[in-house]
């Protein structure tokens, strides 16, 4: 059997079944970002009746919890608010992705926790955005869980640090701080109950993958431990579903099952996979300030922009 050329007509009747390229994937994609960067421009965020702390934790590593924390920092930021990062993982990522010099000649979280340093002293600007600052993590952080351990009111390190910079800034006449967003280790241990006593609130990303729910409910075990014993004011204020990826059933599965047992906290907001959010911390940037149009900065816009109008002007 011998294989012939296809004639012209079969061509032409072929081409012009072929689908436009604007319904290709590709094409929806850039239709959705286009829709999203008009929506999107210039837009001020509300700005909450006095500031809210936030940690966002995850002990499952993996999750996109310190791409997270960074880029809703970034887009909070460039949406108008005054945000502070403390980064309190001893890896020291949140800083790296923010641009800040972490070495230990810097004055860092650990200096505020253990070695009585006024955390004013240690924050540092970002240059990427002037509303955005950080409080580095050191690699002496690394063994601040051990050192911790004998120290008195050790839960309340953190906690007491954030009320004595509200109080500076008060006494200084400088303006408050909207956001702060504490960057957790992938643990439980008591750099993240410092954490946990220090905010009224915890965002948990929640990675669109197999065992999602995976060790979530020692983490909310956690909370309500907190909660019953150190402070009454934490809940569980949102969870963001990351790497997540349209095409495939299992993302679209996680989705329905968070949902399931999280109606109240899940965020409709979603971040997919990205090759640019992974890029941008090796360039010392969030992917908002590396690629402000791409497909993973605008869902990280849309994600922060659902978090302020969450709760809009008033917020205790």
């Amino acid at each position: 059997m011998s294989f012939s050329e296809p004639s012209v007509s079969d061509v032409s009747r072929e081409t012009s079944a072929a689908p436009e390229t604007s319904d290709t994937p590709l094409g929806d994609q850039a239709a959705v970002d286009a829709a999203r960067q008009l929506r999107l421009r210039d837009k001020q965020f509300p700005r909450p009746g006095s500031n809210r702390v936030i940690a966002v934790a995850n002990q499952k590593g993996g999750v996109g919890k310190t791409s997270t924390a960074v880029n809703l920092a970034a887009a909070l930021a460039r949406g108008g608010l005054r945000v502070l990062v403390i980064d309190i993982d001893p890896q020291g990522n949140a800083s790296t992705a923010l641009g800040v010099e972490h070495h230990s000649e810097v004055v860092s979280v650990y200096d505020v926790l253990l070695g009585g340093q006024a955390m004013a002293d240690g924050i540092v600007q970002c240059q990427t955005n002037p509303n955005l600052w950080c409080l580095p993590a050191t690699i002496d952080l690394s063994g601040a869980e051990i050192e911790l351990v004998n120290q008195p009111k050790r839960e309340y390190r953190l906690h007491e640090a954030i009320g004595d910079l509200r109080r500076y800034l008060r006494r200084t006449g400088k303006p408050q701080l909207d956001y702060v967003i504490i960057d957790c280790p992938p643990s439980l241990g008591l750099l993240t109950l410092n954490a946990f006593v220090g905010a009224k609130e915890v965002l948990i990303p929640i990675q669109c993958e197999y065992y999602a729910l995976e060790g979530l409910s020692q983490l909310l075990r956690t909370i309500d431990l907190v909660r019953d014993s150190l402070n009454p004011e934490l809940s569980v204020s949102a969870i963001l579903l990351t790497m997540y990826d349209a095409r495939t059933n299992l993302a679209r599965d996680v989705v329905a099952e968070v949902g399931q047992h999280f109606p109240n906290q899940v965020m409709r907001s979603t971040i997919p996979r990205s090759v640019r959010i992974a890029e941008a911390p090796g360039f010392g940037q969030t992917v908002i300030d590396y690629d402000p149009n791409s497909t993973g900065a605008l869902a990280y816009m849309e994600a922060a922009l659902e978090l302020a109008e969450q709760v809009g002007g008033n917020y205790g």
